[in-house]
């Protein structure tokens, strides 16, 4: 499958900004076997005074940039041309979850996509007693590490309800639990952490989804969304598996990764400094168009 994807996203201040720094993560990322980045630019207005182009601790490509003058309006725009394979599903080799500290422990690699990295709290996902309990409600005997994590996507998909004014970017999974409401970001966190408690690897994809409009309605422009999902290590036979809480599916063909990490804060689009008071509105808008 081949798409063109187009990101806008706008910055408004309230009072112009007299400098910043800033640090984004809105390129797709090219995955062996999986996902292939043709071409891909990243452009913003006004131009930063300095601009570095580099590739993260988790291989994510990274733009860091530097305003010195003063400037009310922030433009990035991210253009890029992605061919996706799609995956088969195999048969699950993944083992028990009682046999599977082996394998974890037999592991003997720090490297980006070492499973040791997604075992711990990390930085907005601390451990929490709540979401440990519902994670041993859905633990049947006998499940092996694939069929615990679909449970559990399944279970999160089914009980919790998608709001996106009940949470905000800095909403806490306890907060975002407790509720039962959220966008995918608070799905995607809440079933980290469920995974985690449980001993199972796992972090956070964000991305792009391309959306199909109702029958008989048009497609919007920039009605496309970045996306949240969760992968998850089921054991050196299956490896890293993706699943989308939000939807309750497996990670296909309409899902295309922009960057992996533990949480959110390794790979949230934009972060960074400003040298301003006052308020700001933020615009974003997203096309994922499939080349015919």
């Amino acid at each position: 499958m081949l798409y063109d994807i187009n990101l806008k996203i706008t910055y408004a201040y309230e009072v112009p900004a007299s400098g910043g720094r800033h640090v984004v993560r809105v390129l797709p990322v090219s995955l062996p076997d999986r996902q292939r980045l043709i071409a891909g630019s990243v452009s913003f207005a006004p131009n930063p005074e300095e601009r570095s182009d580099n590739i993260d601790f988790f291989a994510n490509p990274t733009t860091s940039i530097t305003f010195r003058s003063a400037h009310d309006k922030l433009v990035i725009r991210m253009q890029a041309r992605v061919q996706l394979d799609p995956q088969p599903m195999t048969a699950d080799f993944s083992p028990k979850l009682a046999d599977f500290p082996p394998e974890i422990v037999n592991v003997w690699s720090i490297a980006p996509d070492s499973p040791h990295h997604f075992l711990g709290q990390s930085p907005l996902l601390p451990d929490d007693p709540s979401i440990a309990a519902y994670a041993a409600s859905i633990v049947k005997p006998d499940m092996t590490i694939r069929q615990i994590a679909r449970a559990i996507c399944e279970r999160i998909h089914r009980d919790f309800t998608y709001d996106a004014k009940a949470t905000t970017v800095d909403t806490p999974p306890k907060e975002a639990f407790r509720l039962k409401r959220g966008v995918c970001q608070d799905f995607a966190h809440v079933m980290i952490t469920a995974l985690r408690s449980l001993g199972i690897p796992a972090g956070y994809v964000s991305g792009f989804l391309r959306t199909i409009p109702p029958p008989g309605k048009e497609r919007l422009e920039g009605a496309d969304a970045m996306h949240a999902w969760v992968r998850f290590w089921c054991g050196r036979a299956d490896g890293w598996m993706e699943l989308d809480p939000t939807n309750n599916i497996f990670a296909g063909a309409d899902h295309i990764v922009v960057g992996h990490g533990r949480d959110y804060s390794d790979v949230a689009p934009v972060i960074g400094v400003l040298k301003s008071y006052g308020s700001h509105e933020t615009e974003q808008a997203v096309d994922v168009l499939p080349v015919v």
